[in-house]
């Protein structure tokens, strides 16, 4: 597998490593959206179980086609296949036995009647390819530009060009529905190719476009997801979500498809725990639910019904038990115990996070800290801090007066060194 994953050429589609190819067989040269790893590539015989291919085109667009020519393909080969009119040119990305499964999904059957696989794209077909992709970008530009001539509420936000050129298909968002019979007259004039109007949700356009998510990762739409289920905002509180717009809300301006992920596995939890607008009885009071943490199975209540106040976590098992205790009329002493609770706490509590900013016990340094000091046999390293200006005091001492001094002010210091001189040699001796 590590062979492949660095000698692996995808352009080629060989592999140029001592491996048994395994892991190159379900490998894609194409790094398009909706990838799918075909994990049964190296098992024997999974391509004769059936001759239908899924084949991937611009962004999220796929199709099945019958290979009823027994073209030998793998993932990853660019072929043209049947359309209407001419052909399309697409990339392979599932063969063999994980087709099968795939046509569950879009409620299909082997015996459906399928479009046909032609040959593998020839370079005439792929300059053709190449020459239609290029017109892309200028035929969204300008078909935007005609729809608000016509005036209508609808926003132009892909067009893809067939594989030979003929058509083109217009993917369009509208909130209510549009009559675009006009605007396809003229586009046809414009453009002198066939034209079909396909109308896609914001999820599905989020997916063609792309992008990253808040969770750092490519968004689901654009990755696997096919099938866009509707999400409620239960979906949310059942998960004990802030419900919080601009959190809530993907890129699509609609809410995450990823909060319908865990939500069955917080409904099934939830149940095991007690409801929440019943209130527990005590010597010491009456407590309401204040919060819960569902997978942990702890409810966390209060003393007051609005506000948090005493706050105490129990776990399910005990506030079941309290709940049993006051239909008999019975009231426990308080709401948790020493010995059966586990008290909870805050990683942040071990240590003090200000201890960095305590500068208490720290002295500050003195002037001259810096220098180096030899220590004596006889004397300490403050004796030795004394001895320095005993010497520099001596050393001016013994130089030479100025002559000439006409200011008092110099005179008076020079007065003041000798008496401060004098005073510091008989320290000395």
């Amino acid at each position: 597998m590590d062979n492949c994953k660095y000698n692996y050429n995808k352009q080629s589609g060989e592999c140029s490593g001592s491996c048994s190819r395994t892991c190159c067989k379900g490998y894609s040269k194409m790094d398009a959206p909706l990838h799918t790893f075909d994990w049964l590539a190296d098992v024997p015989g999974n391509y004769e179980d059936t001759d239908i291919v899924e084949i991937q085109f611009k962004n999220t667009r796929k199709g099945y086609y019958r290979n009823s020519n027994a073209i030998p393909l793998k993932k990853g080969d660019i072929v043209a296949v049947e359309a209407n009119p001419g052909h399309d040119i697409g990339t392979v990305t599932l063969t063999g036995r994980l087709v099968l499964m795939q046509l569950k999904k879009t409620r299909l059957t082997p015996e459906s009647d399928f479009k046909r696989i032609y040959r593998k794209a020839k370079p005439v077909d792929m300059e053709k390819f190449a020459e239609a992709k290029a017109r892309e970008h200028d035929t969204m530009i300008r078909s935007r530009q005609i729809a608000k001539d016509l005036e209508l509420d609808m926003k132009i936000g892909d067009v893809e060009y067939q594989g030979d050129g003929l058509k083109a298909i217009f993917y369009y968002i509208a909130d209510n529905r549009v009559d675009f019979r006009q605007l396809i007259k003229v586009l046809a004039d414009v453009f002198k190719i066939k034209i079909e109007m396909k109308q896609i949700g914001a999820r599905q356009e989020a997916g063609r476009i792309g992008g990253i998510g808040p969770c750092g990762r490519e968004l689901c739409c654009a990755m696997f997801t096919t099938n866009f289920v509707s999400v409620s905002t239960s979906a949310a509180r059942f998960q004990d979500i802030s419900l919080n717009p601009q959190k809530l809300a993907g890129q699509c301006a609609k809410l995450k498809c990823c909060l319908n992920y865990e939500v069955d596995a917080y409904v099934e939890a939830s149940r095991t725990l007690p409801q929440r607008d019943i209130e527990l009885e005590t010597k010491d009071g009456t407590y309401y639910f204040f919060k819960a943490d569902i997978l942990k199975g702890e409810l966390t209540y209060s003393t007051d019904k609005h506000i948090p106040a005493n706050l105490v976590t129990i776990s399910a098992k005990r506030a079941f038990a309290i709940i049993e205790m006051n239909k008999r009329g019975e009231r426990p002493e308080a709401l948790s115990t020493e010995s059966n609770e586990e008290k909870s706490f805050d990683l942040l509590d071990q240590e003090n996070i200000n201890r960095f900013d305590n500068t208490g016990g720290k002295k500050k340094r003195r002037k001259g800290n810096n220098k180096a000091v030899k220590p004596l046999e006889n004397g300490s390293e403050r004796e030795i801090r004394k001895e320095k200006p005993r010497q520099e005091a001596a050393e001016k001492s013994e130089r030479p007066e100025r002559k000439g001094g006409s200011r008092r002010g110099k005179g008076r210091n020079n007065n003041e060194n000798d008496k401060s001189n004098s005073g510091n040699e008989i320290q000395s001796e």
